[in-house]
């Protein structure tokens, strides 16, 4: 009787049932699709054949890694990625820029401007060298689903464990960037009609915003068969983070600190430009001590901001369905795609936290767009970037919504074909999820900062740490290897990260604050 992982491992081999109309692979292929599991599909056979197969396996993979330009079918996939370079690196760069850019000039003011950047860099790094785990334990053992490479480590606890932490993860950060829609494009649409006082109107409702935007962009795009396809919306959403950054920038040179509170100005009746000072006198600066910028800032807030930073560069789930769709994928490739998409953002992060913290120092908010509203809640330029980040995060819903359908379809229909029922069926009760839960849960966002803190460790520093060390075979690199001993010693900094951002949220609710908030 057949050992029932390796049947599911060999009808699945990278996290995806063959399509209709693709060619099935051979029974000798699908038997011996990686060398860890020939022991098993070969136990009764005879020696010569188990040789014979682990040689050709080994060879197979090795022309896969090796040779990027094969015009022969990929080993990997049962069907050819088509997705070009370019669109990849747009797919995953919109997939690790999240609403958590907004945040980063209150990081800053948090830490200054050198521990900022060191910190980030090394967050930077830490996420590229995940990456480079992830991919080689994709390429040992030929399997490129986050799912499968937990079954392939773990057995069936592992799958479950990466499903799992996946679902969770992408249905917080949707959540969160359609709670950005609820309650900013009411008040940006309010902004641009100039209504103060509401009076009911459908179209300022948050909730019908969110259904709206829902059915006619998310849910569309979320349709799509292949990842691939959203390169051109990922494109446009990252130029709109572009547009926002350029906005900081400028204002940079506009707003003189210390800078005026628009409340202010118009409960005392004055008529004070926010360039000066209460007695109408420009400043500049080097005036005040609280315009001075900080190269290094230890206080209690510093602490808090170290897993904000930690998470800046979250993308795992979608690196292995990209890495799928890559037209003539290799690891080399993927890890390229990887290392652009993480030095864009880097940055772009950087600059926005940068000039944003120069503008407005230690009075900066925890969102930068609202303290440029305290200046002038109808400033156009303002208002722009505000529909700007709007559609960014709006763009990304579909990225982010493919890994959890991905896990759903892989935990419940591992041996299923593609069909498109399913495929759509999934994607409106994901969706339908998402805005109940916006709609009716306002406050189930303290739940995903829980969620958030727990399973963001687990998939950016946690398992792929623990997957290299489980697949990466003894022989090729032992157990006290140093490879896998800094794969070690970085699983062990996921916990570390794990532990701290739970402890901050645990503070946080007893105290009635929200420092330590993450918002990717």
């Amino acid at each position: 009787m057949e050992d029932p992982k390796t049947g599911e491992m060999n009808t699945i081999l990278n996290g995806k049932g063959h399509e209709a109309g693709d060619e099935t692979p051979s029974k000798t292929q699908s038997d011996d699709t990686t060398p860890g599991l020939v022991s098993n599909s070969t136990e009764n056979t005879s020696p010569s054949r188990a040789t014979v197969d682990t040689e050709a396996t080994m060879a197979e993979s090795a022309e896969f890694l090796s040779n990027a330009d094969d015009k022969k079918a990929p080993r990997f996939t049962d069907f050819e990625g088509k997705t070009s370079f370019g669109m990849s690196v747009f797919n995953l760069g919109n997939a690790i820029m999240g609403s958590g850019i907004l945040g980063l000039a209150y990081a800053m003011a948090n830490t200054g401007i050198i521990l900022f950047l060191f910190l980030l860099t090394a967050v930077a790094s830490l996420s590229a060298y995940s990456i480079h785990l992830l991919l080689k334990s994709s390429g040992v053992v030929g399997i490129r689903a986050y799912e499968q490479l937990g079954y392939r480590a773990f057995g069936t606890p592992g799958k479950m464990a990466a499903g799992i932490a996946i679902t969770l993860q992408n249905i917080g950060a949707m959540s969160s960037y359609l709670f950005i829609v609820k309650y900013e494009f009411p008040l940006v649409i309010q902004a641009f009609l100039r209504v103060d006082k509401p009076s009911g109107e459908w179209y300022l409702d948050g909730n019908n915003l969110v259904m709206i935007v829902s059915v006619c962009i998310i849910l569309p795009l979320a349709l799509m068969k292949q990842l691939g396809y959203l390169g051109y919306t990922s494109g446009f959403s990252l130029s709109c983070m572009v547009f926002f950054l350029i906005a900081v920038i400028y204002k940079k040179f506009q707003v003189i600190c210390p800078f005026v509170d628009y409340t202010f100005n118009r409960t005392l009746g004055l008529n004070i430009t926010p360039l000066a000072d209460h007695r109408g006198i420009p400043t500049e600066p080097e005036d005040d001590p609280s315009c001075t910028p900080h190269m290094f800032n230890l206080k209690i807030q510093t602490a808090y901001t170290i897993p904000i930073l930690a998470f800046a560069f979250v993308c795992h789930p979608e690196v292995l369905p990209i890495y799928t769709e890559l037209r003539n994928p290799t690891k080399k490739k993927m890890q390229h795609v990887s290392n652009i998409s993480i030095a864009v953002m880097y940055i772009m992060y950087f600059l926005a936290a940068l000039f944003g913290y120069l503008t407005f120092y230690d009075n900066v908010e925890a969102e930068l767009l609202h303290t440029y509203s305290k200046i002038d809640p109808y400033d156009t330029l303002i208002l722009c970037v505000r529909v700007a980040v709007l559609t960014a995060v709006t763009l990304t819903v579909p990225i982010v919504l493919f890994p959890v359908r991905r896990a759903i379809q892989q935990l419940f229909f591992p041996n299923k074909t593609f069909w498109w029922p399913r495929h759509i069926a999934i994607a409106i009760l994901l969706l339908t999820t998402i805005n109940l839960l916006v709609i009716f849960a306002p406050n189930i966002l303290g739940i995903f900062g829980v969620i958030g803190a727990t399973s963001a460790p687990c998939l950016i520093f946690i398992f792929p740490a623990v997957f290299y060390i489980r697949i990466v075979p003894k022989e090729e690199e032992p157990m006290r290897s140093l490879p896998k001993i800094l794969a070690a010693c970085f699983a062990g900094l996921g916990f570390l990260f794990m532990i701290m951002s739970l402890s901050f949220i645990i503070i946080d609710w007893t105290s009635g604050n929200s420092k330590g908030s993450s918002g990717h």
